[in-house]
């Protein structure tokens, strides 16, 4: 297994493509392995930098009556069996301080919710752990505001970072991707992620659930490699019209490798390109 310093050098000091990828909520155990597996082998014939991500526990579902995940120490133990078996980084989400030194213990890489990314006390649990943190910056949030959470992440020690886009608000029921965002965010000096499939959630347009447009998601995902985004967030599933969270803006399973190699050469061509300015 890669130690955190080698999870971290990875993605801060590679020139691969970094990938972070899996099922939006731990549905059950068959799956994760399902998904992980595929996409860890296509990641490394491809040369992708892979780390997988699941939730244990949705937290900010829109209906209290719908689907959250196994909880947090049944969820924690899939992922550490995933992390163990198949010897991949593993990511999840913490939503109290309660939670960040559990979840450290079984994953690589703790990431804070894009709704709690202004939480102080929450950030800086985190990144005291010292695991490689991902900051997802809030719908309602410019990217330059987000110099701010960085700012509070690095006072608290973190040095491991990375920042994720995942849109921004637009009316009701609507995200806006404004790829100016990425190069902002570089500036603050640590890798920036781009989030494709949340970026193309419609919050809420459900009633009780949020919709999507899966179908748009590669279209975001090449425009933020364009820009310069150092990786993607994609959620994936073999079945999304039958995932029990996110369905709607999840990318097909099956579609992932050849969606993954033409990423890769627009990634590549990028890094190439930067280097003539």
């Amino acid at each position: 297994m890669l130690s955190n310093a080698a999870i971290w050098n990875s993605v801060r000091r590679s020139k691969r493509l970094t990938l972070i990828a899996g099922p939006c909520v731990i549905e059950n155990e068959a799956v994760c392995f399902q998904i992980a597996r595929s996409l860890r082998q296509s990641c490394r014939a491809l040369g992708v930098n892979y780390i997988f991500k699941a939730s244990f526990d949705k937290a900010n579902r829109s209906s209290g009556r719908t689907f959250r995940g196994p909880g947090l120490v049944a969820g924690l133990a899939v992922l550490a069996k995933i992390r163990r078996a198949l010897r991949v980084p593993v990511l999840t989400d913490v939503h109290t301080e309660d939670q960040v030194h559990l979840a450290a213990a079984a994953v690589d890489v703790l990431q804070i919710p894009a709704f709690l990314c202004r939480q102080t006390d929450l950030i800086a649990a985190a990144v005291r752990t010292g695991k490689v943190v991902n900051l997802k910056k809030g719908q309602f949030l410019s990217p330059q505001e987000m110099g701010q959470v960085i700012k509070k992440a690095v006072e608290a020690g973190g040095q491991k970072l990375l920042v994720t886009e995942r849109g921004t608000t637009f009316g009701y029921n609507n995200l806006v991707a404004d790829m100016r965002s990425i190069p902002i965010m570089r500036q603050f000096g640590f890798p920036v992620i781009f989030d494709a499939t949340h970026s193309v959630q419609l919050p809420g347009a459900g009633g009780d659930r949020s919709g999507g447009q899966r179908d748009l998601a590669p279209v975001l995902a090449r425009c933020a490699l364009a820009a310069g985004a150092d990786g993607l967030f994609i959620e994936t599933h073999p079945n999304p019209d039958q995932a029990l969270s996110d369905g709607p803006n999840m990318i097909p399973l099956a579609n992932m490798a050849r969606l993954l190699a033409g990423f890769t050469k627009l990634h590549a061509l990028m890094r190439r390109v930067a280097k003539l300015k």
